[in-house]
Order: structure tokens, then sequence, then C-alpha cells
């Protein structure tokens, strides 16, 4: 669903935990580099999925927009100012911009800047090749041409069991939630989407790979501002950094989104916790 995830078109173009600072001072964008030729793909076969009929409207789950990555402290404007050099020598990375210029900042990031006082250090990099992607809608296109080619599609039903059988294929144990009825399935392949509910398949499977992991219940929960006023001074995806030793999804975001052709604001993260 497009309201669970951040809409980025995850290209390292703002993403700093993409971009890890060496001992030597020196900045490895190799992650980074990856990142982007990935999502580099994956716009190739929207763009074939369009250009072949399959699906139609691409503005409906991916808009241009500014990626920007912001810090504060003099520490970390080195770090970021380190991290634009490193990347603007990448063609992949071509048209970065720098700024630790208050004034230059604030026609970027009105609201961001807006009473902020200006004793401490900042910094940010722009990039206008940046995307906002509804990655529901484009869920939704995805299955709706899969449906065409004859693939059923079951929603409500739960698997909530899975083991090998004897000669190695696999039986799942699914109920339909709606009339709860269960019944049983046979594959040789199965595949197992992400989620944390997708944990507890993984070890009923029994699979070497599933051993030694587990679900953690803090979460990240974004807000969302609608109101059209304060959305209309903000037009980008900012990261920011998470501070030391916190985890990588508590960095903060301040992010335009488009879904349903209606432009609202997202920030966050704030913690989520559930005892599940």
């Amino acid at each position: 669903n497009e309201w669970n995830n951040a809409g980025t078109g995850h290209a390292a173009l703002c993403e700093l935990n993409y971009t890890v600072e060496k001992p030597d001072g020196s900045i490895d964008i190799s992650k980074a580099i990856n990142i982007n030729e990935q999502f580099q793909v994956s716009k190739q076969f929207w763009s074939y999925l369009v250009d072949s009929n399959l699906i139609s409207n691409p503005q409906d789950f991916i808009m241009p927009l500014p990626h920007m990555s912001l810090v504060q402290g003099e520490q970390d404007v080195t770090f970021l100012k380190k991290r634009f050099e490193a990347m603007s020598n990448n063609p992949l990375f071509q048209g970065m911009e720098f700024s630790d210029d208050p004034k230059k900042l604030t026609e970027w990031l009105p609201l961001v800047m807006s009473d902020r006082a200006s004793n401490e250090p900042i910094a940010a990099t722009k990039i206008d090749t940046g995307t906002d992607v509804n990655f529901g809608a484009l869920t939704r296109m995805l299955f709706d041409h899969l449906k065409n080619q004859n693939v059923d599609i079951n929603y409500k039903h739960s698997v909530t069991d899975i083991k090998r059988t004897s000669d190695g294929l696999w039986e799942l144990k699914v109920r339909n939630l709606d009339s709860g009825t269960v019944e049983r399935h046979t594959a040789k392949f199965v595949f197992i989407g992400g989620g944390g509910g997708s944990l507890h398949l993984l070890q009923k499977t029994g699979i070497p790979e599933s051993k030694h992991i587990g679900g953690f219940p803090v979460s990240g929960l974004f807000m969302v501002c609608n109101n059209p006023d304060v959305v209309e001074q903000h037009h980008a995806k900012v990261y920011g950094k998470a501070k030391v030793g916190a985890p990588p999804m508590s960095v903060p975001h301040l992010d335009t989104r488009y879904i349903d052709n209606k432009k609202s604001l997202l920030f966050g993260p704030f913690a989520g916790f559930s005892p599940k």
C-alpha cells in the first residue's frame, strides 16, 4: 500500500546510509552506484511496459521530484561536501548541487529553513532527477496485467503452514479468511514476499536461511500533512542523517508525495510499536 512506505524512487540520490565514510576519511560510493544502477533497470522495465501498452498513464505511479540530503553541524557538513565531491564525478549523479549558504537553502527549502536559528552550520545537496513512486498504484497495474494473463490472484487468504513433501515439493495449508475453509496446495516453487508476517512462514519451511532471524517490534510511522498552504511550500524528498547509534529507519524525512494526483507532505518517522 502506498501509505506504508516513503514512496521514494531509491536511487541513492539522497539516502546517506548508502555512502559510508571510511577510516581514512574518504567516501565509499560503491553501494550508492549499485543501488542507482538497480533503479535504472526498474525504470527501463517500467518504460518497456508503457511502450508495449501493457500499462498506461505512468504519471499515476511515477513523478519527477528533486531529491535532497540535509545535514547540520560541522562534522556532517564536511561529510556531505566530501560525499557530493565523490558522487559528482560519476555520470549517474550528474547535476547534483551542494550548498551551505542559508540564503540558497531557503530558496531550496523554504519550509525547512523557516524560523531556523542560523548559528549552526547547515548544508544540503539537491538533484532534480529523483522520483516519487506510488508503489501501491504500480503494484495494482502489474497485478491487473497478470490477471489478463490468466494468473489467479487470491486476496484474503492466509497461508498457515508450509512443509516439504517426501518428493521435494512444498505443501501449503491455506485458509480462506472469508469462508473459513482450508485448502492444501502443492508447488515446486514458493516465493515468500517481504513483511514481518513472512518470517513465521520462512521458519516453517525449515530451510537453513530461516534460522536466527527475529522480528523487531519497533517500526517507523509517518505523519501526513494535507493542508494545501503548507504543502505548496515544499517540493522535494529531503532525507536527513540518523543520529549516531540510531537505526537507519530513524532518518528524518520531509517528503512531497503524489497519491491519486493529489500532492501531500509526509514527515517523520516517529516510533511505532507492535506487541505481535
